[in-house]
């Protein structure tokens, strides 16, 4: 590689360090996260149904039968601790007797539970009705509120929201609007429905009078989700990074804290420029708290942010299997990956007249050819000015002629000045001798 001027040199030595000889100590450095996932753990951060879905998602998808069949297990012990039968009998089919008579279908269970269903759902709809009757605004209000929530325990995520969004015409306070925004942005996200998800936050910032910081932090985290379903990369890591440190596990029955941190670690990685990373994600000190929780997240934001590519891409190839198994990020890996590689390769090249391909390709683990290929797509989409010597295997900037275009900027600036004053002197002889086009008219 050479540099464009002397300082080049130390900066060379710390990129080629990073290659294929990286020192002992940053190679010795655990990866914890290159591990099986640890479902019991993984569980944990979560409630309600979005930690049976979680389970149910990491069962469909993995390749490990023994992490399937984990998931499988608490999923159905999850189930039981709630009213939503139907959900059961799916859980029990995809079981399949594998899990030995302690988890097989519950017939008396379902039975129980559905009956009890019933029941209570001709109480709400008497007690609604005599509501509805007496037009006490209020009461009409917990009726359907109270229907949502019955709804929604039983898996009818339909009926819960339509019961939710009635609420909305007997809302009397700020308070009421925020509650019926929160539980239809919790139905949305659980029904994939983000484009509700989006609408809804924006009417609860809206009816937000003395700020809540809780409820503020569960807005922030729920736009971000909408953001990211949304492929708005660059929007949902900014919603992540606004997401205070009051959120803990306020809102676990959506999102853990785990998640803002990685959900907007990577998108930000993805989208921000160098400036961007360092102010908003690096100093951010509130988005901090959430990065001490997933430190490979932080190792790779810093081995990025400092040129370590090699580390901060080994990183990433240990996170990809668990990520990949996550509900909201799954579809979403791939492409964020891809545009973080981008980016990793557009800034090694950036500071360079020419680069090695070879040592290049030491440095991002990968063959020179597929290095090629990889530069080839990027000099066509204009991302890096440069043209590739293949026979050399030399990556060769084209750097503007900074000193032909600050003269060039400058004989422009003086020929705007001369104009300028041109036309200052003009308007000044014009009012000197009292010559205006009004008066021409007048003659």
């Amino acid at each position: 590689m050479d540099g464009d001027d002397e300082t080049s040199g130390p900066m060379i030595d710390e990129i080629y360090a990073n290659g294929g000889e990286e020192s002992d100590q940053r190679s010795r450095r655990a990866i914890m996260s290159g591990d099986q996932l640890d479902i019991e753990a993984y569980a944990a951060l979560y409630s309600g149904r979005t930690k049976i879905m979680r389970l149910l998602f990491i069962a469909n998808n993995t390749k490990n039968p023994t992490v399937q069949l984990d998931a499988l297990r608490m999923a159905y012990d999850e189930i039981k601790k709630g009213e939503n039968t139907q959900l059961f009998r799916e859980v029990v089919q995809k079981i399949n007797g594998r899990l030995g008579s302690n988890y097989e279908m519950d017939l008396s269970w379902c039975e129980v539970v559905d009956r009890r269903a019933e029941q209570k759902k001709e109480r709400l709809e008497n007690e609604l009705n005599a509501y509805r009757t007496n037009l006490i605004k209020e009461s009409i209000r917990m009726g359907y509120n109270d229907f949502g929530d019955f709804y929604y325990s039983h898996g009818q995520l339909g009926d819960a929201f339509k019961s939710y969004v009635r609420t909305r015409d007997y809302c009397t306070t700020a308070k009421h609007i925020i509650h019926m925004c929160m539980s239809t942005i919790l139905v949305s996200i659980e029904m994939g429905q983000f484009s509700h998800v989006s609408s809804y936050v924006s009417k609860a910032e809206q009816a937000t009078d003395a700020p809540d910081l809780i409820i503020i932090s569960k807005l922030r985290c729920a736009a971000g989700l909408a953001n990211l379903e949304a492929k708005k990369y660059k929007l949902a890591a900014r919603k992540f990074l606004e997401t205070g440190p009051e959120l803990g596990s306020h809102y676990n029955e959506v999102i853990a804290p785990q998640d803002v941190a990685t959900y907007g670690g990577l998108c930000a990685l993805a989208t921000f420029d160098r400036a961007e990373l360092k102010s908003k994600v690096i100093d951010n000190s509130n988005f901090r708290n959430f990065l001490e929780l997933v430190p490979e997240v932080r190792e790779l934001i810093n081995d990025f942010y400092s040129s370590h590519y090699a580390s901060c891409l080994e990183y990433l190839g240990n996170l990809k299997a668990n990520l990949s198994l996550d509900i909201h990020l799954h579809d979403h890996v791939e492409t964020l990956y891809d545009q973080i590689r981008h980016k990793a390769l557009i800034q090694y090249t950036h500071p360079f007249v020419s680069v090695d391909l070879n040592m290049m390709a030491n440095a991002f683990k990968t063959t020179v050819v597929g290095l090629e290929k990889e530069l080839e797509a990027l000099i066509t989409d204009n991302q890096i000015q440069a043209r590739i010597d293949s026979h050399n295997k030399i990556l060769y900037a084209r750097h503007a002629d900074q000193r032909n275009a600050t003269f060039q900027r400058v004989l422009e600036t003086g020929r705007e000045f001369d104009r300028d004053v041109r036309s200052m002197l003009l308007r000044s002889n014009l009012i000197k001798h009292d010559f205006n086009s009004r008066a021409l008219r007048k003659h």
